[in-house]
């Protein structure tokens, strides 16, 4: 995750994530500081804005709802129930993931896909999926902590400058497994190495 993000964020999104895509359901979660992008309310927002990090609960019940939930890198909720305008498609997935892969391209902008056919959640920054979580894995919960600490790696600009050439938009990618159930994708060689480096400080 970029370093600006609030702490513990990712972890909680993350275990909302888990939670939904367990009980096969999908969502479409964003986060973002950019306000170029564009969106449009499919319900009313009478839900005020709220940090997730308080009610992670609420998260979850918004986000089974129709459309995506958008909040900033603090964890405050910008809006729920929304229309990402996409003009991206990926290839050999539906429209949730061609939202989120819209989304993701705008500067500084992630997206949690969770689909319900194959109930893994991936995780998109700067238009290509960075990692894939099988939430079908024995125990991934218990994990939440380690796939935080590889993402927060994954973030702080790996992706799109080293490696990036092994990233791709298809069910047959190839990546890096680091945890089981977990996949990273682009520059995970580097990736690797600056982990190594960080468990021996």
């Amino acid at each position: 995750m970029p370093k600006s993000f609030s702490e513990g964020l990712d972890e909680e999104i993350i275990k909302v994530c888990l939670k939904i895509s367990k009980r096969g359901e999908g969502a479409l979660i964003i986060v973002t500081d950019n306000q170029s992008l564009k969106y449009k309310p499919l319900v009313e927002q009478t839900v005020p804005s709220f940090n997730i990090l308080k009610n992670p609960k609420l998260l979850e019940s918004l986000a089974l709802m129709d459309g995506a939930v958008i909040m900033n890198k603090k964890g405050d909720m910008i809006a729920y129930g929304v229309k990402i305008h996409a003009n991206k498609v990926l290839k050999n997935f539906g429209t949730r993931h061609s939202a989120g892969l819209s989304a993701s391209i705008h500067k500084d902008t992630v997206s949690f896909i969770l689909s319900e056919e194959d109930r893994k959640i991936r995780v998109l920054k700067e238009g290509k999926i960075i990692m894939q979580i099988d939430t079908l894995e024995k125990g991934i919960e218990k994990k939440v902590s380690e796939i935080s600490h590889i993402l927060e790696g994954v973030g702080v600009g790996t992706i799109g400058t080293i490696g990036a050439g092994i990233i791709a938009t298809s069910v047959g990618f190839a990546g890096i497994t680091f945890i089981p159930g977990v996949i990273v994708f682009g520059g995970a060689y580097y990736l690797m190495k600056k982990l190594k480096e960080r468990e021996g400080r």
